[in-house]
């Protein structure tokens, strides 16, 4: 196995477009008559394994866990006044997913700060809604697994900011 690797089994790690997984271990495989070391990741949420090459995880985005800093910075965001561009859904939907795949828990949080909606506002359609979803369930993990809580626990944590704010 070879030294200074970036990630140690039992590390929670983030995949850009998976969110958040655990390192299960290094395996080397053999592939198309190369040895190469994979990370081995699970996404217990998504009941998936996925291997990542050890000189691919840059270039795959794959990254520690955010700090509490950054976490931070997140929350604020979500404190935030919402900026909904009046521009059509398909593009702002692109943009949306293209901010959730990024990984970086503050765009996550300006997607979940903008399609929040509190009760007696306006109803989501249907792909406003799956995209407010995945971006909470998204930030959710991330702050359950960096504060240490089980991922309802960090849902609730952000609805309650959120409604705080939108109440206020």
């Amino acid at each position: 196995m070879a030294q200074n690797l970036p990630f140690d089994s039992g590390d929670f790690v983030v995949y850009p477009t998976h969110g958040v997984g655990r390192v299960v271990g290094v395996e080397t495989q053999e592939i198309g008559g190369h040895e190469l070391q994979l990370f081995v990741i699970t996404f217990e949420h998504e009941r998936m394994t996925l291997r990542v090459p050890v000189g691919k995880i840059k270039a795959a985005g794959l990254r520690k866990l955010s700090s509490g800093k950054i976490m931070d910075s997140a929350i604020t965001t979500l404190k935030g006044k919402a900026k909904v561009k009046r521009t059509m859904w398909s593009r702002r939907a692109q943009e949306y997913e293209a901010k959730i795949n990024s990984g970086d828990p503050v765009l996550i949080a300006e997607v979940v700060r903008d399609l929040y909606r509190n009760v007696g506002q306006p109803d989501q359609s249907f792909s406003e809604r799956q995209i407010y979803e995945a971006a909470l369930e998204r930030l959710a993990h991330e702050v359950a697994a960096v504060e240490n809580i089980d991922k309802d626990a960090a849902t609730e944590k952000l609805e309650d900011v959120l409604q705080k704010e939108k109440a206020a």
